[in-house]
């Protein structure tokens, strides 16, 4: 079965045309879900993305995707906690303004469609799976959710373990506009 007849069969993913996209910041989100005092309580917040795009090829195997965090954007609605993740113990973000996101290829991985790439935290570079969970076009926009669990010790982020959660569980809401 070829790519497009698999995508066809997945009633969350619809198949956008073949081009490039721009990820529009205001209308996309990045949110996530950690635990923190020794896994006891839930701390939820989010991200803002400062840009992004998206290439949609033939076949979507080719398919690329790149995107830019403002790290300094990290809110949990706790200011003493949001000014210590953006301090050097945690994000750094006076050093590191940026986290990054890049994928080359889209591919299937027990039967979903997953994009390996890279995220850059304080300038290291880690491979992530970013498991897609919807695409949808809606006229000239593309919409899509994805998720993926980053581990901050792979990243040098180790301060404070026990009382802050080593994994953070993010949730991807995009929309990206046709460029040009």
């Amino acid at each position: 079965m070829d790519e497009r007849t698999y995508l066809m069969n997945d009633p969350k993913i619809e198949i956008p045309a073949v081009g490039d996209y721009r990820i529009d910041p205001e209308r996309s989100a990045v949110s996530f879900t950690t635990r923190h005092i020794f896994g006891l309580a839930a701390v939820r917040g989010t991200f803002r993305l400062r840009e992004g795009q998206i290439h949609v090829a033939d076949p979507v195997s080719g398919s690329t995707v790149r995107a830019s965090i403002a790290a300094g954007s990290f809110d949990t609605g706790l200011s003493a906690r949001d000014v210590t993740v953006r301090s050097a113990q945690y994000l750094d973000t006076e050093k590191h303004p940026d986290i990054t996101f890049a994928a080359d290829r889209a591919e299937r991985v027990e039967g979903r469609w997953v994009l390996p790439g890279s995220l850059t935290v304080l300038g290291r570079a880690r491979e992530i799976q970013v498991p897609v969970e919807e695409v949808r076009q809606e006229g000239s926009l593309l919409r899509a959710r994805a998720s993926a669990r980053v581990d901050r010790y792979e990243f040098g982020i180790t301060a404070m373990k026990g009382m802050t959660g080593r994994y953070l569980d993010l949730r991807l809401e995009i929309i990206a506009g046709r460029a040009g």
